[in-house]
Protein backbone atom coordinates (compact mmCIF):
# COMPACT_ATOMS: atom_id res chain seq x y z
CA UNK A 1 0.00 0.00 0.00
CA UNK A 2 1.26 3.53 -0.90
CA UNK A 3 1.62 6.81 2.07
CA UNK A 4 -0.21 8.95 -0.65
CA UNK A 5 -2.42 11.53 0.95
CA UNK A 6 -5.62 13.13 -0.55
CA UNK A 7 -4.79 15.88 -2.50
CA UNK A 8 -6.52 19.34 -1.78
CA UNK A 9 -8.39 18.52 -5.51
CA UNK A 10 -8.12 15.43 -6.90
CA UNK A 11 -6.99 14.30 -10.43
CA UNK A 12 -10.07 12.73 -11.14
CA UNK A 13 -13.64 13.79 -10.06
CA UNK A 14 -17.10 12.47 -11.13
CA UNK A 15 -20.22 14.26 -9.87
CA UNK A 16 -23.64 12.66 -10.64
CA UNK A 17 -22.57 10.68 -13.27
CA UNK A 18 -25.98 8.64 -14.66
CA UNK A 19 -25.61 5.93 -17.70
CA UNK A 20 -29.05 4.16 -18.95
CA UNK A 21 -28.77 1.28 -21.24
CA UNK A 22 -32.53 1.29 -22.55
CA UNK A 23 -34.82 0.94 -19.54
CA UNK A 24 -31.91 -0.23 -17.41
CA UNK A 25 -29.88 2.10 -15.79
CA UNK A 26 -26.70 1.01 -15.09
CA UNK A 27 -25.01 3.91 -12.95
CA UNK A 28 -26.79 6.31 -10.66
CA UNK A 29 -26.06 9.21 -9.50
CA UNK A 30 -21.78 8.06 -9.27
CA UNK A 31 -19.75 10.39 -6.97
CA UNK A 32 -16.37 9.53 -6.95
CA UNK A 33 -12.55 11.32 -6.36
CA UNK A 34 -9.20 9.90 -7.15
CA UNK A 35 -6.26 11.24 -6.06
CA UNK A 36 -2.63 10.97 -7.35
CA UNK A 37 -0.50 8.75 -5.96
CA UNK A 38 -3.27 5.87 -5.22
CA UNK A 39 -4.85 2.93 -6.11
CA UNK A 40 -8.14 3.37 -5.90
CA UNK A 41 -10.26 -0.22 -5.72
CA UNK A 42 -13.34 -0.11 -7.58
CA UNK A 43 -15.02 -3.31 -6.25
CA UNK A 44 -18.72 -4.93 -6.44
CA UNK A 45 -20.62 -8.08 -7.69
CA UNK A 46 -21.58 -8.97 -11.31
CA UNK A 47 -23.73 -5.93 -12.55
CA UNK A 48 -22.74 -3.68 -10.10
CA UNK A 49 -21.64 -1.14 -12.52
CA UNK A 50 -17.94 -1.37 -12.03
CA UNK A 51 -16.84 -2.54 -16.59
CA UNK A 52 -19.72 0.54 -17.40
CA UNK A 53 -18.27 3.36 -14.91
CA UNK A 54 -14.40 2.37 -16.10
CA UNK A 55 -15.85 2.68 -19.52
CA UNK A 56 -17.38 6.19 -18.85
CA UNK A 57 -14.03 7.48 -17.94
CA UNK A 58 -12.10 5.64 -19.92
CA UNK A 59 -14.26 7.21 -23.27
CA UNK A 60 -16.02 4.11 -24.00
CA UNK A 61 -19.38 4.55 -23.16
CA UNK A 62 -20.74 8.81 -22.53
CA UNK A 63 -22.71 9.32 -19.30
CA UNK A 64 -26.13 10.38 -20.01
CA UNK A 65 -25.74 13.15 -16.81
CA UNK A 66 -23.10 14.25 -14.24
CA UNK A 67 -20.17 15.78 -14.64
CA UNK A 68 -16.19 14.90 -15.50
CA UNK A 69 -14.09 16.96 -13.74
CA UNK A 70 -9.94 16.27 -14.99
CA UNK A 71 -7.20 18.03 -12.90
CA UNK A 72 -9.72 20.40 -11.47
CA UNK A 73 -11.59 21.43 -15.06
CA UNK A 74 -14.51 20.03 -16.89
CA UNK A 75 -14.42 17.92 -19.48
CA UNK A 76 -15.76 15.95 -22.07
CA UNK A 77 -14.18 12.00 -22.89
CA UNK A 78 -16.03 11.56 -25.98
CA UNK A 79 -13.52 8.56 -26.71
CA UNK A 80 -10.53 6.41 -25.75
CA UNK A 81 -8.32 9.18 -27.90
CA UNK A 82 -9.65 11.65 -25.40
CA UNK A 83 -9.06 10.11 -22.39
CA UNK A 84 -5.51 8.98 -23.59
CA UNK A 85 -4.89 12.99 -24.44
CA UNK A 86 -5.50 13.82 -21.26
CA UNK A 87 -3.55 11.22 -19.90
CA UNK A 88 -6.00 8.28 -19.00
CA UNK A 89 -4.79 5.21 -19.86
CA UNK A 90 -6.79 1.88 -19.72
CA UNK A 91 -5.06 -1.77 -19.24
CA UNK A 92 -7.99 -4.12 -20.30
CA UNK A 93 -8.55 -7.42 -18.96
CA UNK A 94 -7.70 -8.82 -22.32
CA UNK A 95 -4.74 -7.25 -22.63
CA UNK A 96 -5.10 -6.24 -26.61
CA UNK A 97 -1.95 -7.12 -27.28
CA UNK A 98 -0.77 -9.26 -30.62
CA UNK A 99 1.12 -12.27 -29.97
CA UNK A 100 2.56 -11.78 -33.60
CA UNK A 101 4.28 -8.73 -32.84
CA UNK A 102 7.57 -8.08 -29.98
CA UNK A 103 7.57 -5.92 -26.74
CA UNK A 104 8.50 -2.84 -28.62
CA UNK A 105 5.93 -3.38 -31.21
CA UNK A 106 3.19 -3.85 -28.64
CA UNK A 107 4.21 -0.86 -26.75
CA UNK A 108 4.35 1.75 -29.74
CA UNK A 109 1.15 -0.31 -31.47
CA UNK A 110 -0.94 2.44 -33.60
CA UNK A 111 1.40 5.14 -31.90
CA UNK A 112 4.76 4.52 -34.26
CA UNK A 113 7.46 6.80 -34.41
CA UNK A 114 8.67 8.04 -37.49
CA UNK A 115 11.74 9.71 -38.46
CA UNK A 116 12.52 10.45 -42.46
CA UNK A 117 9.47 8.51 -43.66
CA UNK A 118 11.04 5.03 -41.58
CA UNK A 119 10.56 4.03 -38.32
CA UNK A 120 12.59 4.90 -35.80
CA UNK A 121 13.05 1.74 -34.34
CA UNK A 122 16.35 2.47 -32.19
CA UNK A 123 14.54 5.25 -30.49
CA UNK A 124 11.48 3.13 -29.70
CA UNK A 125 13.75 0.35 -27.96
CA UNK A 126 15.10 2.59 -26.01
CA UNK A 127 11.78 4.48 -24.80
CA UNK A 128 10.35 1.04 -24.45
CA UNK A 129 13.78 -0.19 -22.34
CA UNK A 130 13.72 2.81 -20.45
CA UNK A 131 9.88 2.24 -19.44
CA UNK A 132 10.07 -1.42 -18.08
CA UNK A 133 13.29 -0.42 -16.24
CA UNK A 134 12.15 2.43 -14.91
CA UNK A 135 8.99 0.08 -13.88
CA UNK A 136 11.69 -2.77 -12.30
CA UNK A 137 10.57 -4.64 -14.77
CA UNK A 138 13.65 -7.27 -15.63
CA UNK A 139 12.13 -10.57 -16.04
CA UNK A 140 11.81 -10.31 -19.84
CA UNK A 141 14.74 -11.58 -21.74
CA UNK A 142 14.50 -9.42 -24.67
CA UNK A 143 12.11 -6.04 -25.57
CA UNK A 144 12.58 -8.13 -28.91
CA UNK A 145 10.92 -10.35 -27.49
CA UNK A 146 7.73 -12.17 -29.27
CA UNK A 147 4.36 -11.61 -26.62
CA UNK A 148 3.88 -14.73 -27.51
CA UNK A 149 6.13 -16.35 -25.59
CA UNK A 150 5.53 -14.46 -22.63
CA UNK A 151 3.68 -15.94 -18.98
CA UNK A 152 1.08 -14.06 -18.28
CA UNK A 153 2.78 -11.96 -15.45
CA UNK A 154 5.37 -10.91 -18.21
CA UNK A 155 1.76 -9.91 -20.40
CA UNK A 156 0.69 -7.77 -17.95
CA UNK A 157 3.79 -5.82 -17.06
CA UNK A 158 3.80 -4.86 -20.80
CA UNK A 159 0.49 -3.95 -20.96
CA UNK A 160 1.05 -1.79 -18.01
CA UNK A 161 4.27 -0.47 -19.56
CA UNK A 162 2.80 0.50 -22.67
CA UNK A 163 0.11 2.33 -20.61
CA UNK A 164 2.83 4.46 -18.58
CA UNK A 165 5.02 5.24 -22.40
CA UNK A 166 2.56 7.82 -22.97
CA UNK A 167 2.95 10.17 -20.10
CA UNK A 168 -0.31 8.64 -18.71
CA UNK A 169 -1.33 10.31 -15.06
CA UNK A 170 -4.39 7.83 -14.23
CA UNK A 171 -3.72 4.20 -15.07
CA UNK A 172 -7.10 2.20 -14.93
CA UNK A 173 -6.59 -1.81 -14.33
CA UNK A 174 -9.30 -4.29 -14.97
CA UNK A 175 -8.68 -7.55 -13.31
CA UNK A 176 -5.06 -7.58 -13.95
CA UNK A 177 -4.18 -10.68 -11.81
CA UNK A 178 -6.86 -13.05 -13.28
CA UNK A 179 -6.08 -16.51 -14.33
CA UNK A 180 -2.23 -15.70 -12.89
CA UNK A 181 -0.26 -17.29 -10.15
CA UNK A 182 1.15 -16.60 -7.26
CA UNK A 183 4.50 -15.61 -8.31
CA UNK A 184 3.13 -13.54 -11.06
CA UNK A 185 0.33 -12.07 -9.11
CA UNK A 186 3.26 -10.95 -6.84
CA UNK A 187 5.02 -9.44 -9.56
CA UNK A 188 1.55 -7.31 -11.14
CA UNK A 189 0.25 -6.04 -7.43
CA UNK A 190 4.79 -4.94 -7.06
CA UNK A 191 3.83 -3.07 -10.50
CA UNK A 192 0.64 -1.35 -9.52
CA UNK A 193 2.23 -0.03 -6.28
CA UNK A 194 5.17 1.08 -8.14
CA UNK A 195 2.51 3.22 -10.31
CA UNK A 196 1.70 4.90 -7.09
CA UNK A 197 4.72 5.76 -6.07
CA UNK A 198 5.51 8.04 -8.84
CA UNK A 199 3.13 9.59 -8.12
CA UNK A 200 0.14 8.38 -10.68
CA UNK A 201 -3.48 7.65 -9.93
CA UNK A 202 -4.14 3.78 -9.87
CA UNK A 203 -7.91 2.53 -10.03
CA UNK A 204 -8.12 -1.21 -9.85
CA UNK A 205 -11.14 -3.19 -10.57
CA UNK A 206 -10.84 -6.61 -9.05
CA UNK A 207 -13.08 -9.32 -7.15
CA UNK A 208 -9.82 -10.42 -5.84
CA UNK A 209 -10.00 -9.41 -2.16
CA UNK A 210 -6.28 -10.51 -1.22
CA UNK A 211 -5.31 -8.13 -3.69
CA UNK A 212 -7.39 -5.36 -2.95
CA UNK A 213 -6.15 -5.46 0.67
CA UNK A 214 -2.46 -5.36 -0.54
CA UNK A 215 -2.49 -2.53 -2.49
CA UNK A 216 -5.28 0.17 -2.57
CA UNK A 217 -5.36 2.89 -0.57
CA UNK A 218 -9.53 3.23 -0.80
CA UNK A 219 -12.38 0.90 -1.57
CA UNK A 220 -14.85 2.30 -3.61
CA UNK A 221 -18.09 -0.41 -3.66
CA UNK A 222 -20.34 -0.21 -6.08
CA UNK A 223 -24.03 -1.92 -5.57
CA UNK A 224 -26.68 -1.99 -7.86
CA UNK A 225 -25.25 0.86 -10.08
CA UNK A 226 -25.16 3.08 -6.87
CA UNK A 227 -21.81 3.99 -5.46
CA UNK A 228 -22.65 2.54 -1.67
CA UNK A 229 -19.19 3.17 -0.10
CA UNK A 230 -15.83 4.93 -0.37
CA UNK A 231 -13.26 4.59 2.36
CA UNK A 232 -9.86 4.37 3.50
CA UNK A 233 -8.87 0.78 3.38
CA UNK A 234 -8.26 0.77 7.38
CA UNK A 235 -11.82 1.55 7.72
CA UNK A 236 -12.78 -1.87 5.75
CA UNK A 237 -12.01 -5.50 6.27
CA UNK A 238 -13.20 -8.13 3.78
CA UNK A 239 -16.55 -8.70 5.48
CA UNK A 240 -16.98 -5.13 5.32
CA UNK A 241 -16.63 -5.28 1.71
CA UNK A 242 -18.55 -8.49 1.10
CA UNK A 243 -21.68 -7.04 3.02
CA UNK A 244 -21.58 -3.56 1.11
CA UNK A 245 -21.36 -5.50 -2.26
CA UNK A 246 -24.18 -7.74 -1.14
CA UNK A 247 -26.68 -5.59 0.53
CA UNK A 248 -25.32 -1.98 0.24
CA UNK A 249 -24.59 -1.45 3.51
CA UNK A 250 -22.75 -3.05 6.59
CA UNK A 251 -23.02 -2.34 10.08
CA UNK A 252 -19.94 -3.80 11.41
CA UNK A 253 -17.05 -2.07 12.36
CA UNK A 254 -12.89 -2.62 10.69
CA UNK A 255 -11.42 -3.95 13.72
CA UNK A 256 -7.39 -3.15 13.64
CA UNK A 257 -6.07 -6.73 14.49
CA UNK A 258 -7.99 -7.27 11.20
CA UNK A 259 -11.17 -8.98 12.68
CA UNK A 260 -14.71 -7.49 12.62
CA UNK A 261 -17.44 -6.78 15.04
CA UNK A 262 -20.87 -5.18 15.22
CA UNK A 263 -21.36 -1.91 15.23
CA UNK A 264 -23.53 -0.68 18.60
CA UNK A 265 -26.94 0.61 18.32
Amino acid sequence: MTNGTDADEPILRLRGIEKHFGAVQALDGIDLDVAAGQVTALVGDNGAGKSVLIKCIAGIHQPDSGQICWEGRPVHIRTPRDAASLGIETVHQDLALCDNLDIVQNMFLGRERVRHLALAEEEMERSAGETLASLAVTTVRSIRQPVASLSGGQRQSVAIAKAVLWNSKLVIMDEPTAALGVAQTTMVLDLVQRLAERGLAVILVSHNMNDVFQVADRIAVLHLGHLAAVRPIAEMDRQIVVDIMTTGASTRVADPNGQESEATP
